[in-house]
């Protein structure tokens, strides 16, 4: 039997969408005809929130700030880019689930033809997607499109590290998420990251698959189980090295 972790939450200003939102539990719980979970490890003692640590809010307002100013040319090139091979904004924004549920307004570079372009996030993106600039497909292989989340980040909207943002309504397997997975709601305990443990895992892209779906969700709250800031450091190095260099987006 799957061992119980919980953590104890802050209760003030909690939107809650679960029941006895009063603790943090990471047991899974199955649904029907799936083969996924897997057994995991008790741990020694509940760790504190990543979204309740002072040093984890510094590194990011650093780290950011500092990618920031070092991105600044890059940021003004993919803008000229952008702006001379389609109509339309350079930046792309999106409400998404943020922070105990709240809900936020994220950035990304423009990758789509505006008149094409899903703002509700229900038709997901396919490889060879036909919405897709040239030059978007160019910041979505290299992950660059991502790069403006660093205002999300010193905002306070977000995290360098932490489970990534979804939509609401959300689908996996053709069902909303948290009809998927009962627990779904667990992962917005953190604030939600740029990158996090779930993509350097592999578990991203299409989540139509349900067993990839769960997976994705078991490694988001293994993050918030186990997360410190040496991991966090690890994770951002994957991500460079997987993303940035290797460019595995789509």
């Amino acid at each position: 039997m799957a061992a119980t972790v919980t953590a104890r939450v802050v209760q003030s200003n909690v939107t809650s969408l679960w029941r006895a939102p009063r603790f943090i539990s990471a047991r899974p719980i199955e649904y029907a005809g799936s083969s996924v979970y897997r057994s995991r490890r008790a741990y020694r003692g509940a760790r504190s929130e990543p979204g309740a640590s002072l040093a984890k809010r510094i590194f990011d307002v650093g780290a950011s700030s500092a990618a920031l100013f070092f991105f600044a040319p890059l940021f003004i090139l993919i803008a000229i880019a952008i702006k001379t091979t389609s109509r339309g904004p350079v930046f792309f924004r999106q409400y998404r689930y943020g922070y105990r549920n709240r809900l936020f307004k994220i950035y990304k570079f423009r990758t789509m033809y505006v008149g094409l372009c899903d703002n509700a996030g229900v038709t997901q993106t396919v490889q060879g997607d036909h919405r897709i600039t040239w030059i978007g497909r160019l910041l979505r292989k290299t992950s660059f499109d991502e790069l403006p989340q660093l205002i999300n980040v010193i905002k306070g909207d977000m995290s360098l590290v932490g489970p990534r943002p979804h939509v609401p309504g959300m689908l996996a397997a053709n069902v909303r998420f948290e009809e998927l997975v009962p627990y779904y709601f667990q992962r917005h305990t953190a604030r939600p990251g740029i990158t996090g443990l779930a993509q350097v895992s592999g578990c991203r892209g299409s989540t139509i698959d349900p067993d990839i779906a769960i997976e994705r969700i078991y490694h988001d709250l293994d993050y918030i189980e186990k997360w410190s800031l040496r991991m966090d450091v690890m994770i951002i190095g994957n991500t460079v090295k997987r993303e940035f260099l290797f460019g595995s987006g789509f």
